[in-house]
């Protein structure tokens, strides 16, 4: 499904501006809703709504499908009557600038506790027909996922295999021993979910209302402690112990010398297809009940994967693995219809991912920072961009376009000169120009360029497993002339939304 020419910002939530040591779905997400579409923006791509794992990336969650409860806005929990206004003051361990994680966990996870305790003493009936239709509309993973994270709260630091066999083998008795032994940590996820749940429905529709459409993201894979591969083993590649037997990652690269070792388990391909794909249809189904547009991680893995031996240290020991190709998202077609889906096809790119991704019909992707090596042929330069794609000064992955260009060498800031007709300054801007002037339909700015930020403000460091997704801004940051600037583009260009 082809996207109208339109421009938008790459901004996570936790990023957002508040009092509370993270950004949220509360009054700041409405805010910058208001400022997107005042900038002529159409669309607010975020990074994956689910929750965060190791190194707190949100592309290593515990659920493919339950929502970020750190997200919560807890001014709304006050509203409902289920948090009083002092405990809603900010402690000092709260960073304006930064999202430290030690701090904010404990603190939002305290108070979420306590409004759930509240909703189940004196919740009214409307509030509680509406909690339970929600249980009913998420019943086929909400409480295996709500049972997951119970259980992993009880035996802190302890992967799913290592549970107790009956409990990590999932025998019914086991698991109906569990949920009545913790009924009560039970109640505070599922409340948490509807909370995230309820909350995210409204700012989309307040976007939505504004004209501001929401792009998503879907990991390709999951985590291997996960409710969903406890909950499917034999979707997954894992030992007879539950243990992923080799792991997903990617061949050394621009970003790393010895590649990427993501960690996640694969998948075993052919145990989907045995049932028509179901899990994937049913993923990116949820999907799209939360966005409007999906980006879907690492494309590349779906015709052929990098698979390293679980007990590699690191990914360059590995080898190509054919994954399912055409089959999978003809499965997904007939299930689910056309759909807007937008495939990262950054690394090494093959002539069968570039003819799958043309087969399907979706846009690929087309990162600046990678256009300036000195080669007139380089697919990235903006004269190789084609209509049906997707342009980024960079990505969540990526340095800032401020911090890359102070990094770069002598060679690419010679072409890069040349090439955009700039002395240099201002490159933020000039790549910001760059890509609006670009033919591809869609353009994508992180707020960190928009703003002109250093490399202490960017968001993640591939192969880098600790001290990133952290950045946030503040309003006070953000000019007038800004939002000006953009929508001067957006109306230069034609970015105008279709």
């Amino acid at each position: 499904m082809r996207l109208p020419r339109a421009s938008g910002v790459l901004l996570h939530l936790t990023s957002l501006p508040g009092p509370h040591g993270s950004g949220d779905l509360g009054p700041a997400a409405c805010h910058f809703v208001d400022w997107l579409a005042g900038a002529g923006q159409r669309l607010w791509q975020v990074l994956p709504l689910t929750g965060i794992g190791p190194g707190n990336s949100p592309y290593m969650s515990s659920s493919a499908f339950a929502g970020n409860p750190l997200l919560i806005d807890l001014a709304e929990l006050q509203r409902q009557g289920w948090l009083e206004a002092g405990e809603l003051e900010p402690e000092a361990s709260l960073q304006a600038g930064r999202v430290d994680y030690a701090a904010v966990q404990p603190y939002r996870i305290q108070r979420l506790a306590r409004a759930a305790a509240r909703f189940a003493e004196r919740g009214s009936a409307a509030q509680r027909e509406d909690f339970e239709r929600f249980r009913a509309e998420h019943a086929d993973w909400l409480a295996d996922y709500a049972l997951f994270m119970a259980l992993s709260e009880r035996q802190p630091g302890q992967d799913w295999w290592q549970w107790e066999a009956a409990l990590a083998r999932r025998e019914p008795a086991a698991l109906a021993s569990a949920r009545r032994e913790l009924a009560g940590s039970i109640a505070l996820h599922e409340f948490c979910q509807w909370r995230f749940f309820r909350q995210w429905a409204s700012l989309r529709r307040y976007a939505n209302d504004r004209g501001v459409r929401i792009v998503g993201d879907a990991p390709i894979f999951v985590a291997a402690h996960s409710a969903e591969v406890w909950t499917q083993p034999r979707l997954f590649e894992l030992d007879a112990g539950g243990r992923p037997s080799v792991v997903a990652g990617v061949p050394p690269d621009y970003f790393s010398a010895s590649g990427q070792r993501w960690g996640n388990p694969l998948y075993r391909w052919a145990e989907h297809a045995r049932d028509g794909y179901a899990w994937w249809v049913q993923r990116i189904r949820r999907a799209f009940e939360l966005v409007d547009v999906l980006r879907i991680d690492h494309f590349r893995g779906f015709v052929d994967y990098w698979e390293i031996p679980a007990d590699e240290p690191t990914a360059v020991r590995g080898r190509w693995r054919p994954g399912p190709g055409e089959a999978l998202f003809d499965a997904i077609a007939k299930a689910l219809g056309p759909l807007p889906i937008i495939a990262e096809d950054l690394g090494i790119i093959t002539p069968e991912v570039e003819a799958l991704r043309r087969r399907l019909g979706f846009p690929g992707m087309c990162v600046l920072q990678f256009a300036f090596d000195g080669d007139p042929g380089n697919r990235y330069l903006p004269h190789h961009h084609e209509p049906n794609s997707v342009v980024y000064t960079g990505t969540h992955d990526n340095d800032t376009v401020a911090g890359w260009w102070a990094k770069a060498a002598d060679t690419k800031r010679h072409f890069a000169r040349a090439y955009l007709g700039t002395d240099g300054h201002e490159m933020p801007w000039t790549l910001i120009r760059a890509a609006m002037a670009s033919v591809a339909e869609t353009c994508i700015v992180p707020m960190q360029d928009v703003l002109a930020l250093g490399s202490d403000c960017r968001m993640n460091h591939p192969g880098q497993g600790s001290g990133w997704w952290r950045w946030r801004f503040e309003w006070s940051q953000v000019l007038p002339w800004h939002g000006e600037e953009l929508q001067d583009f957006t109306r230069l260009y034609g970015r105008l939304g279709g």
